[in-house]
């Protein structure tokens, strides 16, 4: 997996990233969860999101956000975080300049920051949202959402309420033009440990329902 080094607002940031075969390949940004609570780029669930993508031909980039691992800078709360997920969406975009679409996937902390960077980004063409933090951050500003994704959540999930989720899923679900698809996994936690497999076959076969309908 070559590493790629970009640079971004408060310096270096360190990534990997996987060049697809076609010049026309699609592109996604993986986005991890919480810096503060051990969340970095190699986590398994990014990791997973990672080779989903990979695996269906697109161009795939994975960063530290600042201040984890070699990326230089500090924890930001959340806005220098988007301020990374931006810069390293123009690397991908530039690097790829035929891209045939554009994904955003994140997971838990990097979902919210993901759907942040829909709101800035209206090319993108679909989004995956593992665990989002409904419950810790506000996702009120998603008005309208700019693309169709696919919400997964854990049915098991003690750190963000079930509820929390579909309260949000429900007012994205009013807006006309888009779809949102919303998956519950009985039995998986927000940590998904015991159930990546169920992650890798529901994010899976969402993305290839979707590249079926519009091939990239």
């Amino acid at each position: 997996m070559p590493e790629v080094v970009l640079t971004g607002a408060a310096g270096r940031i360190e990534g990997r990233y996987s060049q697809g075969k076609s010049e026309t390949a699609p592109v996604a940004l993986i986005l991890h969860p919480h810096p503060k609570a051990g969340g970095q780029m190699n986590n398994p669930v990014t990791v997973q999101l990672f080779h989903l993508f990979m695996k269906r031909g697109f161009s795939v980039l994975r960063f530290n956000f600042r201040g984890v691992g070699r990326s230089q800078g500090e924890f930001d709360g959340g806005i220098g975080e988007l301020a990374d997920a931006a810069t390293a969406l123009d690397w991908l975009q530039s690097t790829n300049p035929a891209a045939s679409q554009c994904w955003v996937a994140g997971y838990s902390f990097g979902a919210w920051v993901g759907m942040q960077l829909l709101m800035r980004r209206p090319e993108t063409d679909g989004f995956i949202a593992v665990s989002p933090p409904t419950n810790a951050y506000d996702f009120s500003f998603l008005a309208p959402c700019p693309a169709s994704g696919l919400i997964l959540h854990g049915g098991s999930d003690t750190v963000v309420p079930a509820v929390d989720v579909e309260r949000v899923v429900s007012k994205l679900r009013t807006q006309k033009g888009i779809t949102i698809d919303y998956e519950v996994v009985d039995g998986a936690s927000h940590f998904w440990a015991e159930n990546l497999p169920d992650l890798e076959n529901r994010v899976g076969s969402y993305l290839d329902k979707r590249l079926q309908a519009q091939p990239a």
